[in-house]
């Protein structure tokens, strides 16, 4: 069962009795983030949570898009705020700063942010250590790509990794990944690109298969909808994709190595839960991270197979490691950028 860290109290299932009916609670907004819904990662994910919390507790709420989610977020918040939502969850990296600014104009409504800390104590932070997942990644990548049994693996110890925009919210992720693979293979060179979009396939399929066409045999996607074009390019290629936040491993059946898979579905119906039962986390950090199993590669049910066991325990092991503090992963956010990656 997944745990929830959180800085001075516990947001565990099984939340107390709600304390007022669903219809007496205020409805719950969900600000979807760059690439919309239907990106078949993060903002999916999350929706996939939301809908199940308003399932559980009754209690009515609504997804938000906007085609510029990230320059209209303050106004996209203030419009939630004064339209009566007692729960905003904002799913944009980008509106972290706004939305210090508007909770404190709407004390009264309780604010959600995803992937930062922010002050307030009407805002709950959530962290994920997508580092830690990542990491896994990279080494399970390493090992990989040095093994030319593999259909699909050449004899160049190469791999990629391409976000969507480069920012630290996403280079949390690559760094991790190139630190997870160095750490397998010190030598190993590991491409990186941006695609400066979360929501353009097409670009993506293009900038993975010239990663591919340079001699990378698995591409690792953090960029939203942007990534259904990357997994598309190991499909056509003949190459191995790795999948990001939800488990995208049968978007290509056997071409996508693994997923680093974020439950983010779970935190959003945690909290839903909580603002139901009037426990909501406000001024607090949720922790989400390989030993609170929050993140994780998947089951590699497409390729587990081909993959020999070796690899995956050694992954195991990595893992372990990483749970018990002998392996520091670095964390952009905590520690700024590492040398390896300037």
């Amino acid at each position: 069962m997944l745990k929830i860290a959180i800085k001075a109290c516990v947001l565990a299932t099984g939340m107390g009795a709600v304390s007022a009916t669903a219809a007496d609670i205020a409805p719950m907004a969900m600000i979807v983030a760059q690439g919309g819904l239907g990106d078949g990662s993060w903002n999916d994910t999350a929706n996939a949570g939301f809908m199940a919390g308003m399932e559980k507790t009754g209690i009515e709420g609504r997804p938000i898009e906007s085609k510029d989610v990230a320059a209209q977020g303050e106004e996209i918040m203030r419009r939630a705020a004064s339209g009566g939502f007692g729960l905003v969850i904002s799913l944009e990296w980008i509106h972290g700063e706004a939305m210090e600014k508007v909770a404190k104009d709407y004390a009264d409504t309780n604010w959600v942010i995803m992937n930062q800390t922010r002050e307030g104590d009407n805002i709950a932070s959530v962290l994920f250590s997508e580092h830690e997942g990542s990491f896994l990644a990279g080494a399970l990548a390493a090992y990989v790509t040095a093994d030319t049994s593999i259909s699909g693996i050449n004899e160049e110890a190469i791999i990629g990794v391409i976000g969507g925009t480069k920012s630290p919210g996403i280079d949390k992720f690559i760094v991790g990944y190139i630190q997870g693979a160095k750490a397998v293979n010190p030598d190993i060179d590991v491409k990186v690109a941006y695609a400066e979009s979360f929501g353009d396939p097409a670009k993506g399929q293009q900038m993975a298969q010239a990663m591919f066409d340079e001699g990378a045999d698995i591409v690792f996607q953090v960029a939203g909808g942007t990534g259904i074009g990357i997994i598309e390019a190991a499909r056509a290629a003949g190459r191995y994709a790795i999948g990001v936040d939800t488990d995208q491993d049968g978007m290509a059946p056997g071409n996508v190595l693994t997923s680093m898979v974020k439950r983010v579905d779970v935190a959003v119906e945690r909290i839903v839960e909580a603002y139901a039962a009037d426990e909501f986390p406000g001024g607090e950090t949720l922790l989400f991270g390989l030993e609170q199993e929050g993140v994780a590669l998947s089951e590699m049910m497409h390729t587990k197979d081909i993959i020999p066991a070796s690899y995956i325990a050694k992954v195991e092991e990595l893992k372990a490691e990483v749970i018990a503090g002998n392996i520091d992963v670095w964390d952009v956010f905590e520690q700024g950028y590492p040398d390896f990656f300037k």
